[in-house]
């Protein structure tokens, strides 16, 4: 029998010990069993031994080769279903034809990273769930107003709706963590576009919050200039953490009008 998987700092590894949680995990994505599922980052395979009791059709992607020689002798119903690679290179789309959903305890240092690929996805994924750094699950949660709204909040917000769970103790890892973690999942919206570029929607956004502690006005100005005559309009008075989606949807469109009046001009 193999000895258990020895945690990596360089992957991020805290493995949870604490079954009765990861049994709270698997149950996010109990209306979802209908679809495929992708576990992250599985290590020993405590979150996947509840998948695979819940009945989900799972699929595992695990970096780790000392992770994946364990889970090839203890979960030998996941043969050929063991991907030893990195989830953020994968063509996730030869994976899976049809929609999928995606779950994990995930490493702490590319959480942010698997959200942004799960957007690059979003017409394939309609939940996604699992846990992650405190910080970045709030961050993800976070409405207009707060301190931690932010580029991932909003992008994320436009296509899911984003459910804090719970909060974990630090304590329930080994080795522990020097952060809590919480269990976070997003469910797609009823969105269907944005009525908007969304190429342009994305560049606005990160370059409002770019220098978020401004106002408009000024932190859009690698977009639209020093010039521009719009910056009379209220919009512009306001910081990037007060907009909602919509009125990042309204900013973008209002962006795109002054591009083209700027061409216009040039030309």
């Amino acid at each position: 029998m193999m000895k258990p998987v020895r945690p990596k700092k360089a992957l991020g590894q805290h493995f949870l010990k604490d079954l009765q949680i990861a049994e709270r995990i698997a149950a996010t994505l109990s209306d979802y069993k209908h679809l495929p599922a992708l576990e992250v980052g599985p290590g020993m395979g405590v979150l996947t031994r509840y998948l695979a009791e819940a009945g989900h059709n799972l699929t595992v992607v695990e970096l780790d080769r000392e992770s994946v020689r364990y889970l090839e002798e203890h979960f030998p119903s996941l043969k050929g279903r063991i991907i030893a690679d990195d989830f953020l290179r994968l063509e996730l789309s030869t994976l899976f034809t049809s929609p999928f959903c995606v779950i994990g305890n995930y490493p702490y240092n590319i959480s942010s990273q698997i959200f942004f690929k799960v957007l690059e996805y979003k017409d394939r994924i309609p939940c996604c769930s699992g846990m992650l750094q405190k910080e970045v699950a709030q961050r993800l949660a976070a409405g207009p107003g707060s301190r931690t709204y932010g580029i991932l909040s909003v992008l994320l917000q436009a296509w899911y709706d984003v459910t804090y769970l719970f909060t974990v103790s630090e304590d329930v890892f080994e080795p522990p963590p020097k952060v809590k973690s919480a269990v976070i999942r997003i469910v797609r919206n009823s969105r269907t576009e944005l009525g908007c570029n969304e190429t342009l929607f994305k560049a606005v956004v990160k370059t409002a919050f770019n220098q978020r502690r401004k106002t408009l006005r000024n932190s859009m100005k690698p977009l639209l200039g020093k010039d521009c005559p719009r910056y009379s309009e209220p919009v512009f008075d306001k910081r990037p953490e007060q907009l909602s989606v919509e009125q990042f949807v309204e900013l973008t469109l209002l962006t795109e009008r002054c591009l083209e009046s700027a061409n216009r001009q040039q030309q």
